[in-house]
């Protein structure tokens, strides 16, 4: 049999460690005989005998099939004969073969000078001189000779292959009877006398040694050994070695072992007593390449995340939706029927005779209003010749005479002056480009457009024409109102709801206050004797100082309520220790990444480079992912010795984080608390789960954010997510944090350039000539945040801080920015130009200067914590928020709806249909109103199976009607 080709290793990365080692055997010691087939003269002999009579029967003079020739006769007997096939153990647990022969017996001096081959019992015969005998024998010889060479190098080779630990463990089949491999006690197992005859005996393996017979040689079968843990092996489970020292065996499956750098480098929170006790393997948590990509833990996580629900769970939780849903859903039916009543109007009839047309879309399709860019669920009005699509609010806009939302594209620009400019360098010429002062209001819209707009109307009797060619339409027909479910399907639903409302008394279901809460006294005053409040914020005559922040832990069935109470408020909630029952996988940079990669072939890539964003100039680079995850953990300075915060902007490279990192997705999933709201695929109360198969569904996550950081505050460079606004809700966990200690040389070296920054902000932003020492303010995080002190930003758990805006705050929030919005800086570090929104641009970072402005200014503050490793913020929807990383952080977030903040959502997303063109967050993707329709519908129907409430039937099965007329 044909031995394997030697495997090709794939081209690392410069810089990165050997992932792919070379693997010796793990068990070679005792019981290693096995597996080897013993063959005595005599079995050799009769073998021989069998194959030359077969080969004289085919009439040819080749033994074995194979073409060797034997000699056997009275002038020249050549034969080769094994006393014994010995094992001998070095020290590298290789295998050596020692073959003994009997050197009187190998080659005898031929007769008469010639040498007679006789193939079989004195027939067919042929002779050769001499000469050509020992040429031809030389030439044998040395060619027998580099096959065994190669065979041993192969072997040698074969010896360092890694073993594959997922193996099961077969059992052989022998002559003898049944062994298991796996070292158990075998079945009718021999006495010891039999065992000792045995090993004379013949034996075969269950399968055919990969080594071929060469010469007469039998090597052992290795697959045939035992996987029992042997006591001379020291090869690592986790890098497949055995020459880094000592090694830790596991005492629960005495199989695997882990070496003492392994257990420092990969495992630093497990001590060797943990290890010896249960090793990763057994915990399921091993993070060696093989193990990651194992389905085993992730089918058991995935078991364990299914979430079962009692009838009166789900009643509760049904109840909860419907009260939380019914009004939304009929102020969505209102605007319906008004412009139904429009359109009877339009056609002179009443509106029970009018029969929309049904809107032909794919099921999977997301159907956008071609002017505000807003998602369409329902009603809308087409062009039937342009198939140009309106919303009923741009709608009602154009009949009042002021429509919104289809403003051009605003575009702003950013200078590249270098990058001595990002650190303080200043000249003359720079200076003359201010001309505007600070507080000058920025116009964004653009008069040609409105003029194109102005000329857009509605007729007298309330039809809408198509618009302009301009503005994407033909200006040639009507649009026409039609419909994308069944036409009397969302008035039907909201019927029903009513109906189960009044009899269920959902409208009786007592409200959430402070009274019910018990963070709060029978006097409405926070209860601090409690530990699960965390001070956030110090407002005066405020009870909403302290944020609520309970142990995952500690959280049982009845904290559900209680975290409702405060998240029906719009209140952040903090959730500590959220890996406390995890199964302890390592969320590891580098194991990430070993998780992550892939092999190069001609489907996947290597993925060695990454795009990261350095927050001092927010631009995009392309660098080595393991030269990122350096600088991560060892810091990374540009040649001004300033620290470089950098951050991946997109990694894994994909929307699919199951499919790139299966362990760590059922990981983050499992640790998740309140699974009611965050489970992404059967959470009651997630309406994002709401929308049916087959349907285009938002990307909600969950996606990983990796960024440097520093406990001092550089004033410039150092936010990794500026201020904005998330369109739905969202949960973060902070999953590992590495601390970057500045030397004293560093830090003297970064004030010095703060300075200069200050001295360059004056003059280029204030225009002030001289500069005022007096204003420069050092922002190292000398001061306190919230009562935290800097101390416990040097913790060891603690990872970053987060500035949080209450919803009731944003007006004054918006006109603190606009009026001071030059005074930040953003791309090329160059001072903002203009906004367009100050929270939804997400190009503004309140310092802690800024922060002690606004509260002056306009007596409002954020709420301002830290937070730790192993924490989940839960971020409600509508609060701005920003966060600044004190130590290098790897972040997984998660988004999903609540019924409690759908009036927020849809707020947001009106905001965002006034937004200009190709703004980043102009793009409605979330699709709100779908969610709450789909969510009220299947509510309705588990609490009324009578009621049959679908929405699906009328443009899916108009459009699969449409396309098979097309096919």
């Amino acid at each position: 049999m044909a031995r394997p080709r030697k495997r090709q290793r794939p081209v690392r990365a410069p810089g990165i460690g050997d992932d792919l080692q070379t693997t010796t055997h793990e068990e070679n010691a005792p019981g290693r005989e096995e597996g080897i087939v013993e063959k005595t003269e005599e079995d050799e002999v009769n073998n021989k005998k069998k194959k030359s009579e077969k080969g004289k029967k085919m009439g040819t003079h080749k033994v074995d099939g194979k073409g060797k020739e034997e000699e056997n006769s009275e002038k020249v007997e050549r034969s080769s004969s094994f006393v014994a096939n010995q094992v001998v153990e070095t020290g590298n647990d290789q295998v050596v073969f020692e073959f003994t022969e009997s050197l009187n017996k190998r080659l005898r001096s031929a007769v008469g000078g010639r040498r007679v081959n006789y193939c079989s019992q004195d027939q067919g015969f042929e002779e050769e001189g001499d000469e050509v005998f020992s040429r031809r024998k030389r030439k044998k010889g040395k060619r027998q000779k580099r096959k065994l060479s190669k065979l041993k190098a192969e072997e040698e080779e074969e010896e360092k292959e890694k073993e594959d630990d997922n193996d099961k463990e077969v059992i052989d089949k022998e002559k003898d009877g049944e062994s298991d491999r796996k070292g158990w006690k075998r079945r009718n197992e021999p006495k010891n006398e039999e065992k000792e005859a045995m090993v004379e005996t013949r034996r075969y393996p269950a399968r055919a040694s990969k080594a071929p017979k060469r010469m007469g040689e039998f090597v052992s079968d290795n697959t045939a050994k035992k996987k029992t843990l042997s006591k001379d092996s020291i090869m690592c489970h986790q890098c497949q070695r055995n020459d880094k020292g000592r090694v830790v065996n596991c005492k629960s499956c005495k199989r695997k072992r882990y070496c003492i750098p392994c257990i420092t480098n990969w495992y630093p929170k497990m001590s060797e007593e943990e290890i010896a006790d249960v090793c990763p393997v057994c915990r399921d948590n091993c993070n060696c390449k093989a193990c990651l990509r194992m389905d085993g833990p992730v089918n058991k996580l995935k078991e364990a995340l299914e979430m079962k629900f009692s009838g009166d769970e789900k009643l509760r939780h049904s109840k909860y939706l419907l009260r939380a849903l019914l009004p939304h859903v009929k102020k969505f039916s209102e605007q319906q029927m008004m412009e139904k009543v429009m359109e009877a109007r339009i056609q002179g009839s009443s509106p029970s005779e009018i029969k929309l047309k049904q809107a032909v879309c794919h099921p999977a399709e997301r159907v956008y209003c071609n002017n505000c860019k807003t998602s369409i669920v329902d009603f809308h009005r087409t062009c039937p010749l342009c198939n140009y699509d309106l919303c009923l609010i741009c709608c009602q806009e154009i009949r009042e005479g002021h429509l919104q939302g289809g403003e051009k594209e605003v575009t702003v620009q950013y200078v590249n002056r270098g990058f001595e400019y990002l650190h303080g360098e200043l000249d003359s010429s720079m200076l003359t480009e201010m001309v505007e002062p600070l507080d000058s209001p920025t116009k964004t819209n653009c008069k040609e457009l409105e003029g194109v707009e102005s000329r857009w109307k509605a007729n007298g009797n309330g039809s809408i024409p198509c618009p302009h060619k301009e503005m994407g339409g033909c200006a040639e027909g009507l649009l026409e109102l039609r419909c994308m479910f069944k036409e009397n399907a969302v008035l039907k639903l909201v019927e029903n709801a009513e109906r189960i409302a009044r009899d269920l008394n959902v409208e009786d279901m007592p409200e959430t206050t402070n009274h019910q809460c018990p963070c709060y006294s029978s006097m409405a005053e926070v209860d601090l004797g409690d530990c699960k409040l965390r001070k956030a914020a110090s407002r005066k005559d405020s009870n909403d100082n302290y944020l609520y922040c309970p142990s995952a832990k500690d959280i049982h069935n009845g904290d559900l309520n209680h975290f409702q109470r405060h998240w029906a408020k719009g209140e952040p909630v903090i959730i500590s220790q959220v890996f406390e029952n995890a199964s302890g996988v390592s969320w590891e940079p580098m194991v990430m990444w070993r998780a992550f990669r892939q092999i190069t072939n001609s489907k996947h890539g290597q993925h060695l480079d990454v795009t990261a964003i350095d927050c001092l100039d927010w631009c995009e680079a392309q660098i080595n992912i393991h030269q990122f995850f350096k600088g991560y953990t060892d810091g990374r300075f540009d040649s001004k010795e300033w620290p470089q915060i950098l951050k991946l902007k997109d990694w894994p490279p994909s929307n699919k984080f199951e499919e790139r990192l299966p362990r760590h997705h059922a990981e983050f999933h499992y640790c998740l608390p309140f699974k009611e709201y965050t489970h992404s695929q059967s959470g009651l109360l997630n309406l994002a789960t709401k929308l049916p198969e087959g349907s285009l569904k938002p990307d909600m996550g969950p996606k990983t954010y990796i960024a440097y950081g520093v406990a001092q505050e550089l004033g410039r460079g150092d936010s990794v997510t500026k201020l904005h606004c998330d369109m739905s809700d969202a949960v973060n966990v902070l999953t590992h944090t590495a601390e970057v200690k500045l030397k004293p040389e560093k830090l003297a070296k970064i004030e010095t350039l703060k300075q200069e920054h200050c001295s360059q902000d004056q003059k280029e932003i204030f225009g002030m000539a001289k500069v005022d020492q007096e204003i420069y303010m050092g922002n190292g995080g000398l001061h306190k945040i919230c009562g935290n002190k800097f101390e416990e930003l040097q913790a060891n758990e603690a990872g970053a801080v987060w500035d949080i805006f209450r919803r009731q705050d944003v007006p004054k929030l918006k006109d603190y920015l606009k009026k001071h919005f030059k005074e930040f800086r953003h791309i090329y570090c160059c001072p903002v130009p203009q906004v367009v929104d100050p929270i939804h641009d997400q190009t503004l970072f309140l310092t802690l200067e800024h922060k002690k402005k606004l509260k002056e200014e306009y007596g409002i503050e954020p709420w301002t914590f830290i937070q730790k490793l192993g924490e989940a913020v839960f971020i409600p929807a509508g609060c701005p928020h920003q966060v600044r990383n004190i130590k290098s952080c790897i972040k997984v977030a998660l988004d999903f709806v609540s019924p409690e903040n759908t009036g927020e959502c849809v707020r947001l997303a009106e905001e965002f249909r006034l937004l200009p063109q190709g703004h980043r967050a102009k793009e409605d993707k979330l699709e709100v109103r779908k969610m709450i329709l789909h969510a009220m519908c299947e509510t309705v129907n588990y609490l009324d199976p009578q009621a049959k409430n679908m929405l699906d039937d009328g443009s899916t099965s108009l459009w699969s009607h449409s396309w098979m007329q097309l096919g």
